[in-house]
């Protein structure tokens, strides 16, 4: 006799006949058919939990579904619709019968586990000792739709290499093959949504958003790989966590930070049953201004997109499971009646939902009383002229998903049943035998399966498992009805080539604030050119000041520093050359100082003409002529040198301003250091015995005055060879200007130049200094002691504010002190003298002199 081993606890009974029995059965919402393969389902078909007394003071009752949700259940009868249509074609899976079983998971995944065990189990009713083998299990799961009760599931079945093809889990920790070597999904998976809520992100220029998940793997997984896409141009604002119990205390808590946050952005990673408490709160708070984005997992929920969410909810862009019309599913979810069947419980809730009525056997299990009850249900009400998300398949987004994961199933069946024998993929290349199918076997296939369906999309999975990555984008607005539509705005492709993964049509988008256009979301406003971001302290990098961008520096990302011949405009937005700056003959100045040195060599040349032609007067004859020519035409050198000094620096003109400068003012000097020491000799001829100025005559007054310029001469001459003076250009002194300038070269050289005049006048100051008391008949000592006293005082003067000048103002007090010192000389020596020649002729006189 063979003895049959039971994997389940076994209770002994006594019974006439020996029976298998379970200990214990679930009791939950299925929908049913059975055929010679059967697919499993699961499936949120309700919204609503109540959960069961789990103090376990007495045994615990089986937890209660409630609120069923009429699009979900359009789901699942999609899944049927594609079982029936594969069913009667002649081609796919010929001469096999597709069964199923369906259950809700009740949005919890206790029930979900239930539903899993019990599909893989296939134990539902007694079972004779002769067949412990019960109904015929699952090969294939299509479901579950949350990413947490996948996870959980996975790792159950994942043991028995069981198939499960989820049509909305998207966590991307369900794309590990080690984890979880059978799941298998026609959504894509997070990591591609979370791109594609990034790129649009980033398309807007929103860079201050708002993030709030779920307390589970998807909403956990999916904020924490936004957060790594997004902080690449991008700060988050806030990230708020939906909370697994629904505690009003922590919803109000995520409504209070949206409400405080400056960010008008939010993304929401979250199944509609956490959105419909947010938004009730939301609505009852009034927050509007802000712009939703919204996972697939709510982006086109028909219970969140109503009138009364709209002013709150309307605009949202969601990323979008790729939608597809179904042919002749409209009809199908017509034909949909109620039956008695327990095994189709499901049914009756949906009519007795969707007529608002109840059927006379669900009151009496239910234990109600018939007075309570105001209508009955006869199941012949008309389903066709109701309007609702059963029937609506415009959004045909999750629906096309379980549509695809059931032709999966198929295809993979098809071929596995087409195995050629010795051409097998399996041990000593053999095939499966699909009457007795494993789960395994069916997994090979599954892996392979590539197909184009009925509407012209290609089906397959990656290595990882996962569909093929692709989305639309889409917006909630208002219908020309007023009803609330959800709008395909564009498209996701992460197929695409580089930068066209995202494609959007503004001009269809509805933005839901006052000015109708899209909303600024920036922690602070990006700056004005010219400006730099400064950061805040404790502050995101996205929060900052602006700062003007300092002189010399030009913003494009940063305050950038200009090249050294350019300077920033006055808005810091651009570099522009530098002004270039000299002292030019075509300004004010360069007029005023060209003038007055021409008036000052002119005058110079007056005197000197004046003295030649009144030569062999007593007042000219008395003051040595000769040196008197030659200094009236030193001056004039002098007052003619300070032009080299205006106009553009060249080598040339930086050469000769120097070498003439030093040259004129020594022979000037040399001329009246002679005059000086003809005065004292002159003086000291008059002396009893004395005969000095036959040792100083007029050669010897030649010889001195050549040799005092002929000593100046040479220290030019060193100077221009070891290091002349050349044309440079400083921005030392002026940022924004360049100053065009002779360099000096050779400090030393012209620190020479310029104490070799200073010694000269020094000497002929002390000189005329001593012999200023002398007998006045022949006495220029005078005038000369004055006339060196305003030279030094002006030389003097003119260091300070030689070095405090800027720019071009330098060259013009080097030119000053030129045409001062040297108007100084003119006037102090010459002027008395002119007045005697021109303005008191009687006083020219040899009596006149020798008189005074």
């Amino acid at each position: 006799m063979k003895t049959v081993v039971c994997l389940y606890i076994l209770t002994a009974v006594a019974f006439s006949e020996n029976v298998c029995k379970i200990q214990e059965r679930f009791q939950l919402q299925t929908l049913y058919k059975r055929g010679d393969i059967m697919l499993g389902g699961i499936f949120e078909l309700s919204y609503k939990t109540i959960v069961p007394d789990l103090s376990f003071k007495h045994k615990p009752e089986h937890w209660k579904c409630d609120s069923l949700d009429f699009e979900v259940f359009q789901w699942a009868h999609t899944m049927i619709f594609a079982i029936e249509e594969i069913n009667q074609d002649p081609v796919l899976l010929p001469n096999i019968t597709l069964g199923y079983r369906l259950y809700d998971n009740c949005i919890k995944l206790q029930v979900a586990l239930r539903s899993a065990i019990s599909l893989i189990g296939g134990l539902n009713d007694s079972i004779p000792d002769s067949d412990c083998r019960g109904l015929p299990p699952v090969v294939g799961i299509v479901g579950d739709p949350f990413s947490s009760h996948s996870i959980a599931i996975s790792r159950i079945l994942g043991l028995f290499r069981m198939p499960l093809i989820s049509y909305y889990a998207t966590c991307s920790c369900l794309s590990n093959k080690i984890d979880y070597p059978s799941f298998f999904r026609t959504v894509p998976s997070d990591a591609f949504q979370v791109k594609a809520m990034v790129q649009i992100i980033k398309h807007f220029g929103w860079t201050w958003v708002g993030v709030i998940g779920t307390d589970d793997d998807y909403g956990q997984y999916a904020v924490n790989s936004f957060h790594e896409e997004f902080k690449k141009f991008g700060c988050i604002a806030f990230t708020e966590t939906f909370p697994k119990a629904q505690e009003s205390v922590k919803y109000l808590q995520i409504v209070n930070t949206i409400k405080d946050s400056t960010a008008k952005v939010i993304v929401v990673f979250s199944p509609r049953a956490n959105l419909i408490i947010l938004s009730a709160e939301i609505i009852r708070q009034n927050i509007t201004g802000r712009q939703w984005i919204a996972s697939e997992a709510w982006s086109t929920s028909n219970i969140l997109a109503t009138n009364e969410n709209f002013p709150f909810f309307g605009g949202t862009i969601g990323i979008a499971i790729r939608r597809g019309e179904i042919p002749g599913l409209v009809n199908f979810l017509l034909q949909i009646r109620p039956s008695s069947d327990p095994n189709n419980n499901l049914v009756p809730r949906f009519w007795e939902t969707m007529f608002g009525c109840k059927f006379q056997e669900g009151i009496n299990n239910e234990n109600d009383s018939i007075l309570s009850v105001t209508k009955f249900c006869t199941g012949y009400e008309d389903i066709k002229s109701t309007r609702t998300a059963y029937t609506d398949v415009s959004e045909s987004r999750a629906t096309y998903n379980v549509y695809k994961a059931v032709y999966a199933l198929a295809h993979a069946l098809h071929q596995l049943m087409f195995c050629e024998n010795g051409k097998g993929p399996f041990e000593n290349n053999t095939c499966a035998d699909i009457k007795i199918l494993q789960p395994w076997q069916l997994m090979y296939y599954l892996k392979k399966v590539n197909f184009t369906n009925r509407l012209g999309e290609r089906v397959a999975f990656d290595e990882n498992g996962d569909a093929l990555a692709i989305y639309d984008i889409v917006n909630w607005q208002r219908a020309s009805d007023g009803s609330v539509t959800i709008k395909t705005i564009g498209v996701y492709d992460k197929t695409a080539s580089k930068g066209q993964e995202l494609f959007l049509s503004e001009k269809d988008i509805f933005w839901n604030f006052y000015s109708g256009k899209v909303p600024e979301s920036v922690c602070s406003k990006s700056c004005q050119p010219g400006t730099r971001k400064a950061t805040r302290n404790g502050q995101p990098v996205c929060c900052f000041d602006c700062v003007p961008c300092a002189d010399g520096e030009i913003n494009s990302i940063e305050c950038s520093q200009c090249p050294s011949d350019f300077w920033s405009n006055p808005s810091r937005t651009q570099c522009i050359l530098k002004e270039i700056e000299f002292l030019s003959y075509e300004d004010a100045m360069g007029i005023t100082l060209t003038a007055t040195a021409i008036f000052g060599s002119c005058l110079s040349v007056s005197v000197l003409i004046v003295f030649i032609y009144y030569r062999n007067t007593p007042v000219v004859k008395a003051n040595n002529s000769e040196l008197s020519f030659l200094l009236l035409l030193s001056l004039t050198l002098c007052f003619l040198c300070s032009l080299c000094f205006i106009g553009e620096p060249s080598n040339a003109s930086c050469t000769l301003r120097h070498v003439v400068f030093g040259i004129s003012f020594v022979l000037s000097i040399s001329c009246i250091l002679v005059k000086t020491i003809v005065v004292i000799m002159a003086f000291k001829a008059t002396l009893p015995g004395n005969n000095m100025m036959k040792w100083f005559g007029v050669t010897q007054q030649r010889g001195t005055v050549f040799m005092f310029t002929f000593i100046q001469s040479l220290i030019c001459v060193a100077w221009l060879t070891s290091a002349p003076p050349f044309p440079s250009k400083n921005t030392k002194h002026q940022n924004s200007k360049v100053i065009l300038e002779c360099d000096v070269g050779s400090l030393i050289g012209f620190s020479c130049l310029l104490g070799y005049i200073g010694l000269l006048a020094c000497i002929s100051f002390v000189l005329a200094f001593l012999a200023r008391n002398l007998p006045d008949t022949f006495n220029e000592a005078k005038f000369i002691t004055f006339s060196m006293l305003i030279f030094c005082a002006v030389w003097i003067t003119f260091i300070p504010a030689y070095i405090s000048s800027p720019g071009k103002y330098t060259v013009a007090v080097e030119i000053f002190a030129i045409l001062a010192s040297s108007f100084g000389l003119l006037g102090a020596i010459f002027a008395p003298k002119c007045y005697i020649i021109l303005f008191k002729p009687e006083r020219n006189t040899k009596k006149a002199l020798m008189g005074r």
